[in-house]
């Protein structure tokens, strides 16, 4: 006989399993927010003070006066992000790694799931920064305070 021995699950078991499975891929894909807001909490605690470096680029006009995901109206003109690492309402200051300008900004958005960039700017944030006429630029961002709920 051998050291390790399968353990055998009852059918119904694996089944329960697989179903449990099964739905919660089904919930993370139609309520991604759901599944991503369970992973931030655990790390709120932890990012006060917290600096990431990434790419930074700014919104379109075309999301001027549609709602954030913190249910505001998206304005160029005010100084907010949108960012997927950080949770909603947290205040952060952005650095142009290019030319060392600062602002401070309200994480007020989400990126879209699949945009690997770290944080959206506003338009207002982009030219404060000074790199609204290239597009893009390497930022870092610091937490300077997280949300209270």
């Amino acid at each position: 006989m051998e050291a390790m021995e399968l353990i055998k699950l009852p059918f119904s078991l694996k089944r329960a399993i697989c179903f449990i499975k099964q739905s919660f891929f089904f919930i993370s894909i139609i309520f991604p927010s759901i599944c991503f807001s369970f992973e931030l909490k655990d790390t709120v605690d932890n990012i006060k003070n917290k600096e990431l470096t990434g790419i930074a680029s700014f919104y379109s006009n075309k999301f001027n006066g549609r709602k954030t995901a913190s249910g505001e109206l998206f304005s160029q003109k005010k100084m907010t992000a949108a960012c997927n690492k950080l949770p909603l309402g947290t205040r952060v200051k952005v650095v142009n790694l290019q030319n060392n300008k600062s602002v401070e900004l309200i994480i007020n958005d989400r990126l879209h799931h699949k945009n690997r960039r770290l944080v959206d700017l506003s338009l207002a944030a982009a030219k404060e920064l000074e790199f609204h006429q290239k597009g893009i630029t390497k930022v870092k961002v610091i937490v300077l305070q997280t949300a209270h709920k």
